[in-house]
């Protein structure tokens, strides 16, 4: 018991000091402010309409009309029945945003340490590395927080896994549960698979382990365990799971309909994301070397100089006041690699990465292998289309590899197992069973190594061009002499901070040599590497975030401000969708004020994209006006913002009189380029059987939305004959019914996005309710793993209890 009180302290206290770490990283949170992530003023924009109906009714819309025409709110931070999954995780993530994901990344890759059966010291040290590593930081400060929530569960759910094949099954079995259960419940499956990529290497090699150390029936358990934990783990989630699976086959994520482009030329569809999409972010081969020195390809897109720049001097020497010169150089466009965008370069520390390589050397056995294996699977695969072999294999073959976009992302992986054979490397060194001998001989190869990397790095500079794909528009806005000087600036940085590691690394292998040597004491060690770490990270993730990131929490909660066109849109009352063309499908602003058809999303609504490439960008407005859009955004010669009225809209619903019948999508979507949609609509008939297609339309027939909300809506219609009624709706088959009367009546699809309904003659009320059939079940599925979990929880720690006090009685 003494011992179990004595590591009880040292976690509790190590959690606090965690605590302490992240809220002095993010002190700004201590004042009441928050970070400003532009991902997340754009999510704001699409949630609007959620949470303001969340908050009058008490009441789930899981639809919002103010995003791409219509969606549901399931990947929008939609609110499930019996979700306590959420609620663990809420009380988890108890600190302000971000310093809460900052401390899950610490206190998850410290449990990690913990299982692999590392000193709480060196697992304080790891926790560091880990949460302090540039991306960890970088994607808290762009706003990828269910990233970053995915992320920062990892480490937990890898240390479950470890448990178990250590045979500490019951614990392991727990804490994978519970891990796996949290890491899905974050939502970024993209993480989550990339994660379950190392799990397959991990338990290679432990199968080779098995096979070799003649323990199969272990292996065999342990697999068993693990797979009744992921199991409970993922139906604890089961209904944010199944209605994402459901949303994406109907997104851009699922598999298109068409095998045609806009220009109607044939084309090859797969089952997921287009290849070149897939592949936009593919890291470079030689720009993978920043993992070691920070900028070595410029850093970011938009690098603070400061004063210290050549492109300042020379603007300040040339007449230009201080503040504009210092406003110019605080956003350079260092970053000079082929990615599209770049905030921050994945850097893992200079340090970090010297100790990895000496772990490569020292640390043996079976971890080792599986955090190489890992590291390399995770490097390769991050070159996306610049080692085109195994990413098309990959895309190709590889179950729902085509599903996810930013290959590069998958990096995460190797910045999650180089700290822990980082630490490794440390508790080897500190190891008395491992020769000294082979300590120094270790060391000396991993200085010549990281040394000779950096060194090498320098005089193969003349090699790089310093030339970004933006440099011919930098040369049109700037000239030549300003681009000269941006690419002197690229240069500059290159070559300070090969300098700058390389004295991280020296300084990090005197420490260590002096140690062998005798001369420093194993607490010291700790003491300076773990300095050296955080001075080394920290010194550059603060290039990206830091205090001046965080605003009042007003202007995050309300992100946007209503324009002078806003207002005049504002004052219509009627039901209708605005169009902002300087947005096009990609921006939320529109939707923060109004219903839009944009949004931001990762996974757009693959209808209403394909009719922005058919139609929308080319200015086909008939398309507007059959999704109801009553107003585009104009620019006057002035350039001010004003909304044009569409008066061509169709308003809400309408009855058309002949339905035109084809047999595939391509014919569906090309059909809207000559149709009248206001008198006729086009369905596929391979998808639906009607036995009428015309009807007659006369001057008194008519049909009005009489109510409005997201997941409800009221029509009342009036037709002397039985019509056939269009709804500028998007059609969603899984939860949409519509009633005529309170008569539940079968709806179908018409002009490719659109609902569609047949009206009996005379007055009726028509209503189209949200009743998801997903979230009912899948509530079910969720509440029963949930209680499976509890209990296995609670006899767990009743049968520790009990052991433990049978041991303290003998």
């Amino acid at each position: 018991m003494r011992n179990g009180l004595r590591a009880f302290l040292i976690h509790f206290f190590v959690t606090v000091f965690f605590i302490l770490v992240a809220l002095a990283y993010f002190h700004p949170v201590l004042q009441g402010k928050v970070i400003e992530q532009s991902d997340i003023v754009q999510f704001t924009g699409m949630a609007k309409e959620q949470n303001d109906f969340r908050k009058k009714t008490g009441e789930e819309p899981y639809w919002t009309n103010s995003a791409f025409g219509g969606m549901p709110t399931y990947q929008l931070g939609a609110y499930y029945p019996h979700d306590y999954i959420k609620k663990l995780d809420r009380t988890i993530r108890f600190l302000p945003r971000p310093a809460d994901y900052l401390f899950i990344y610490l206190i998850g890759f410290y449990i990690l340490l913990c299982c692999l059966k590392v000193d709480y010291k060196l697992a304080i040290l790891g926790a560091l590395a880990f949460g302090f590593s540039t991306y960890m930081i970088i994607i808290l400060g762009v706003g990828h927080n269910a990233k970053a929530h995915a992320i920062g569960y990892m480490p937990m759910l890898l240390g479950g896994i470890v448990l178990v094949f250590r045979k500490k099954y019951l614990w392991g079995f727990l804490l994978t549960t519970i891990a796996m259960a949290l890491e899905v419940g974050a939502n970024h499956y993209q993480m989550t698979y990339y994660f379950m990529l190392l799990v397959l290497i991990l338990g290679a090699v432990y199968l080779v382990d098995a096979l070799k150390q003649k323990q199969l029936k272990h292996f065999g358990k342990s697999v068993g365990l693990l797979l009744v934990a992921v199991l409970l783990g993922v139906a604890a989630n089961a209904t944010s799971l199944m209605a994402t699976k459901e949303y994406a086959d109907w997104s851009t994520r699922g598999k298109s309909e068409l095998t045609i482009n806009p220009k109607g030329e044939p084309v090859e569809k797969g089952s997921g994301l287009d290849r070149d999409y897939i592949t936009q972010y593919s890291y470079g081969i030689a720009e993978s070397l920043n993992l070691f020195v920070p900028r070595l390809f410029g850093g970011s897109n938009s690098e603070n100089l400061g004063t210290q720049s050549k492109t300042y001097n020379y603007l300040t020497e040339n007449g230009i006041s201080r503040t504009k010169a210092l406003e110019f150089s605080k956003g350079l466009p260092l970053y000079w690699g082929d990615q599209p965008i770049v905030a921050a370069p994945a850097y893992i520390g200079a340090v970090v990465f010297f100790l990895f390589v000496l772990g490569l050397f020292l640390v043996q056995g079976k971890v080792k292998w599986w955090l190489l294996g890992g590291t390399i699977m995770a490097l390769v695969l991050s070159w996306g289309k610049n080692f085109g072999l195994l990413t098309d294999l990959m895309i190709d073959y590889f179950p729902m590899y085509n599903k996810f976009r930013a290959v590069s992302s998958i990096q995460v992986i190797l910045e999650l197992c180089a700290p822990v054979l980082a630490i490794l490397a440390l508790a080897a060194l500190f190891n008395n069973k491992i020769d000294e001998s082979k300590k120094f001989k270790s060391l000396k190869i991993s200085i010549f190594i990281t040394l000779g990397l950096g060194i090498f790095l320098f005089l193969i500079k003349g090699l790089f061009s310093f030339t970004g794909q933006s440099d011919e528009t930098l040369r049109q806005y700037y000239g030549d002499d300003i681009l000269a000087l941006i690419q002197a600036d690229r240069k500059s940085v290159y070559n300070s901070d090969i300098f700058r590691s390389l004295i991280y690394m020296g300084l990090a292998s005197l420490v260590i040599w002096f140690f062998l040597k005798g001369k420093l004491k194993q607490s010291l060690v700790v003491v300076f590497i773990g300095v050296l770490i955080l001075f080394d990270l920290v010194g550059v993730a603060k290039r990206y975030v830091d205090e001046d990131d965080f605003v009042a929490k007003r202007r995050m909660s309300e992100p946007f401000q209503q324009t002078e066109f806003d207002k005049q849109i504002a004052q219509d009352k009627s039901i209708f969708r605005v169009y902002d063309p300087n947005e096009g499908i990609n921006g939320a602003r529109t939707s923060y004020f109004h219903q839009s058809v944009g949004g931001y999303h990762a996974a757009k609504p693959a209808g209403l994209e394909d009719l922005f490439k058919f139609y929308i960008y080319k200015g086909k407005v008939g398309v507007l006006s059959m999704l109801n859009v009553k107003y585009i955004v104009q620019q006057d010669e002035e350039g001010r913002s004003y909304p044009a009225q569409n008066p061509d809209a169709n308003g809400n619903a309408w009855f058309v009189d002949q339905l035109i019948s084809v047999t595939n999508a391509n014919e569906e979507i090309m059909a809207l380029d000559t149709l009248d949609l206001k008198h006729k609509a086009v369905f596929n008939r391979s998808k639906f059987t009607l036995n009428n297609t015309d009807y007659q339309v006369d001057s008194t027939a008519g049909i009005q939305l009489t109510n409005y909300s997201p997941n409800h809506l009221t029509y009342s219609s009036n037709n002397s004959n039985t019509g056939l009624a269009v709804f500028s709706e998007m059609y969603y088959s899984h939860g949409w019914n519509a009633y005529i009367d309170g008569q539940l009546t079968e709806h179908f699809k018409v002009n490719y996005v659109l609902r569609a309904l047949e009206i009996p003659a005379g007055k009726h009320n028509i209503e189209f309710k949200f009743q998801p059939e997903i979230v009912r079940i899948g509530s079910k599925i969720t509440m029963a793993s949930s209680i499976i979990i509890g209990l296995i929880l609670i006899l767990g720690i009743g049968y520790t209890i009990r052991k433990s006090g049978n041991k303290t009685s003998d």
